[in-house]
Protein backbone atom coordinates (compact mmCIF):
# COMPACT_ATOMS: atom_id res chain seq x y z
CA UNK A 1 0.00 0.00 0.00
CA UNK A 2 1.47 3.53 -0.92
CA UNK A 3 2.15 5.87 2.28
CA UNK A 4 -0.67 8.58 0.34
CA UNK A 5 -3.36 5.71 0.35
CA UNK A 6 -2.16 4.80 4.20
CA UNK A 7 -2.39 8.02 5.49
CA UNK A 8 -5.85 8.86 3.49
CA UNK A 9 -7.09 6.23 4.97
CA UNK A 10 -5.97 7.11 8.83
CA UNK A 11 -6.76 10.56 8.11
CA UNK A 12 -10.28 9.69 7.33
CA UNK A 13 -10.67 7.28 10.03
CA UNK A 14 -9.72 10.37 12.42
CA UNK A 15 -12.11 12.78 10.98
CA UNK A 16 -15.11 9.94 11.20
CA UNK A 17 -14.31 9.83 14.37
CA UNK A 18 -15.31 13.09 15.52
CA UNK A 19 -18.87 13.51 17.23
CA UNK A 20 -21.69 15.44 16.34
CA UNK A 21 -21.15 17.86 19.12
CA UNK A 22 -17.58 17.99 17.74
CA UNK A 23 -18.56 18.65 14.16
CA UNK A 24 -21.36 21.22 14.74
CA UNK A 25 -18.44 23.24 16.85
CA UNK A 26 -15.39 22.85 14.47
CA UNK A 27 -18.18 24.76 11.57
CA UNK A 28 -18.82 26.96 13.57
CA UNK A 29 -15.63 28.47 14.13
CA UNK A 30 -14.58 27.91 10.94
CA UNK A 31 -17.67 30.03 10.00
CA UNK A 32 -16.33 32.87 12.55
CA UNK A 33 -12.89 32.82 10.64
CA UNK A 34 -14.21 32.92 7.43
CA UNK A 35 -16.63 36.26 8.13
CA UNK A 36 -13.81 38.30 9.18
CA UNK A 37 -11.44 37.21 6.37
CA UNK A 38 -10.86 40.10 3.46
CA UNK A 39 -11.09 38.04 0.59
CA UNK A 40 -14.16 36.15 1.51
CA UNK A 41 -15.62 39.58 2.21
CA UNK A 42 -14.93 41.05 -1.08
CA UNK A 43 -15.88 38.23 -3.05
CA UNK A 44 -19.05 37.79 -4.95
CA UNK A 45 -19.01 34.53 -6.33
CA UNK A 46 -17.69 31.46 -3.86
CA UNK A 47 -17.15 27.84 -5.18
CA UNK A 48 -17.86 25.48 -2.08
CA UNK A 49 -18.58 21.78 -1.32
CA UNK A 50 -21.53 19.33 0.56
CA UNK A 51 -19.46 17.52 3.13
CA UNK A 52 -19.27 13.97 2.78
CA UNK A 53 -16.96 11.17 4.87
CA UNK A 54 -16.67 13.66 7.83
CA UNK A 55 -15.13 16.27 5.94
CA UNK A 56 -15.55 19.70 8.24
CA UNK A 57 -19.31 21.37 7.21
CA UNK A 58 -19.57 24.13 4.83
CA UNK A 59 -23.09 24.47 5.14
CA UNK A 60 -23.65 27.25 7.72
CA UNK A 61 -20.74 29.39 5.79
CA UNK A 62 -22.84 28.42 2.70
CA UNK A 63 -25.90 29.78 4.72
CA UNK A 64 -23.66 32.94 5.56
CA UNK A 65 -22.77 33.43 2.11
CA UNK A 66 -26.26 33.76 1.03
CA UNK A 67 -27.54 36.09 3.66
CA UNK A 68 -24.93 37.96 2.52
CA UNK A 69 -26.21 38.36 -0.94
CA UNK A 70 -23.15 36.15 -2.35
CA UNK A 71 -23.55 33.44 -5.09
CA UNK A 72 -22.50 30.47 -4.58
CA UNK A 73 -21.51 27.21 -6.55
CA UNK A 74 -21.02 23.62 -5.87
CA UNK A 75 -19.21 21.03 -7.95
CA UNK A 76 -20.62 18.73 -10.01
CA UNK A 77 -18.57 15.35 -11.88
CA UNK A 78 -18.38 16.28 -15.41
CA UNK A 79 -20.67 13.88 -17.59
CA UNK A 80 -18.04 13.91 -20.60
CA UNK A 81 -14.85 14.71 -19.54
CA UNK A 82 -13.43 12.08 -17.06
CA UNK A 83 -11.46 13.80 -13.63
CA UNK A 84 -12.84 17.13 -14.02
CA UNK A 85 -15.29 19.11 -12.03
CA UNK A 86 -18.01 21.70 -13.23
CA UNK A 87 -19.17 24.11 -10.93
CA UNK A 88 -22.92 24.74 -10.80
CA UNK A 89 -24.89 28.00 -9.45
CA UNK A 90 -26.59 26.64 -5.84
CA UNK A 91 -29.11 27.72 -4.15
CA UNK A 92 -32.39 26.49 -1.37
CA UNK A 93 -34.07 25.40 -4.32
CA UNK A 94 -31.51 23.93 -6.22
CA UNK A 95 -32.34 20.01 -7.21
CA UNK A 96 -30.20 17.60 -5.86
CA UNK A 97 -29.02 14.31 -7.33
CA UNK A 98 -26.57 11.70 -6.13
CA UNK A 99 -23.13 11.36 -8.18
CA UNK A 100 -21.39 7.91 -8.84
CA UNK A 101 -19.59 8.35 -5.10
CA UNK A 102 -22.87 8.68 -3.71
CA UNK A 103 -22.18 12.74 -2.92
CA UNK A 104 -25.07 15.09 -3.26
CA UNK A 105 -24.83 17.68 -5.73
CA UNK A 106 -26.68 19.84 -8.00
CA UNK A 107 -28.63 18.07 -11.01
CA UNK A 108 -26.53 18.78 -14.29
CA UNK A 109 -28.55 22.34 -16.31
CA UNK A 110 -26.03 23.81 -18.28
CA UNK A 111 -27.50 27.15 -17.62
CA UNK A 112 -26.23 27.26 -14.36
CA UNK A 113 -23.05 26.20 -14.75
CA UNK A 114 -20.36 29.10 -14.60
CA UNK A 115 -16.81 28.85 -16.20
CA UNK A 116 -13.83 28.70 -13.24
CA UNK A 117 -12.64 31.84 -14.00
CA UNK A 118 -16.01 33.54 -13.48
CA UNK A 119 -15.29 32.36 -9.84
CA UNK A 120 -13.43 34.40 -7.41
CA UNK A 121 -12.85 32.10 -4.28
CA UNK A 122 -13.02 28.01 -3.84
CA UNK A 123 -13.18 26.43 -0.55
CA UNK A 124 -10.98 23.17 -1.58
CA UNK A 125 -11.71 20.29 0.46
CA UNK A 126 -8.98 17.84 1.64
CA UNK A 127 -8.20 14.49 3.55
CA UNK A 128 -5.35 16.42 4.53
CA UNK A 129 -2.41 18.81 4.84
CA UNK A 130 0.81 19.95 6.19
CA UNK A 131 2.65 23.27 7.23
CA UNK A 132 3.77 24.11 3.63
CA UNK A 133 0.45 23.98 2.31
CA UNK A 134 0.20 20.86 0.70
CA UNK A 135 -2.77 18.96 0.59
CA UNK A 136 -4.07 15.23 -0.27
CA UNK A 137 -6.98 14.89 -1.88
CA UNK A 138 -9.57 11.87 -1.79
CA UNK A 139 -7.14 10.22 -4.75
CA UNK A 140 -9.05 11.24 -7.77
CA UNK A 141 -7.17 14.27 -8.68
CA UNK A 142 -10.26 16.36 -9.31
CA UNK A 143 -9.44 19.39 -7.38
CA UNK A 144 -5.69 19.17 -8.66
CA UNK A 145 -6.89 19.91 -12.21
CA UNK A 146 -9.27 22.32 -11.41
CA UNK A 147 -6.51 24.32 -10.04
CA UNK A 148 -3.83 23.57 -12.34
CA UNK A 149 -4.41 26.96 -14.32
CA UNK A 150 -4.51 28.91 -10.72
CA UNK A 151 -0.97 27.41 -9.89
CA UNK A 152 0.46 27.64 -13.48
CA UNK A 153 -0.79 31.45 -14.11
CA UNK A 154 -3.20 33.01 -11.32
CA UNK A 155 -6.06 32.70 -12.97
CA UNK A 156 -9.44 31.56 -12.06
CA UNK A 157 -10.65 31.14 -8.58
CA UNK A 158 -8.01 31.50 -5.36
CA UNK A 159 -8.25 28.03 -3.63
CA UNK A 160 -8.56 28.55 0.29
CA UNK A 161 -9.07 24.85 1.82
CA UNK A 162 -10.93 23.92 5.11
CA UNK A 163 -10.30 21.13 7.23
CA UNK A 164 -10.20 20.09 10.44
CA UNK A 165 -7.44 20.59 13.18
CA UNK A 166 -7.29 17.17 13.50
CA UNK A 167 -6.07 16.72 9.21
CA UNK A 168 -2.93 18.52 9.72
CA UNK A 169 0.21 15.93 9.29
CA UNK A 170 4.09 16.22 9.51
CA UNK A 171 4.27 16.01 5.55
CA UNK A 172 1.67 15.55 3.00
CA UNK A 173 3.89 12.92 0.38
CA UNK A 174 3.87 14.89 -3.21
CA UNK A 175 3.35 14.54 -6.84
CA UNK A 176 4.13 16.07 -9.50
CA UNK A 177 0.23 17.14 -10.03
CA UNK A 178 -0.47 18.17 -6.55
CA UNK A 179 -1.36 21.77 -6.44
CA UNK A 180 -0.17 23.33 -3.39
CA UNK A 181 -2.68 25.57 -1.38
CA UNK A 182 -1.78 29.60 -0.33
CA UNK A 183 -4.47 29.24 2.22
CA UNK A 184 -5.74 26.93 4.47
CA UNK A 185 -8.31 27.78 7.45
CA UNK A 186 -9.42 25.08 10.31
CA UNK A 187 -11.55 26.15 13.02
CA UNK A 188 -8.24 27.10 15.42
CA UNK A 189 -5.61 28.85 12.84
CA UNK A 190 -5.80 30.77 9.39
CA UNK A 191 -2.90 29.12 7.78
CA UNK A 192 -0.80 31.74 4.80
CA UNK A 193 1.73 29.97 2.69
Amino acid sequence: MSERHTLRQQIRERRRALTAEQQHLAAQQLLERIQSHPDISAARRVACYLANDGEINPLPTIHWLWAEKKEVYLPVVHPFTPGHLLFLHYTPTSPMVRNKFNIEEPELDMSRVIPHSALDLMFTPMVAFDAKGNRLGMGGGYYDRTLACWQQHQLGPKPIGIAHDCQQVAAVPNEAWDVPLPEILTPSKHWRF
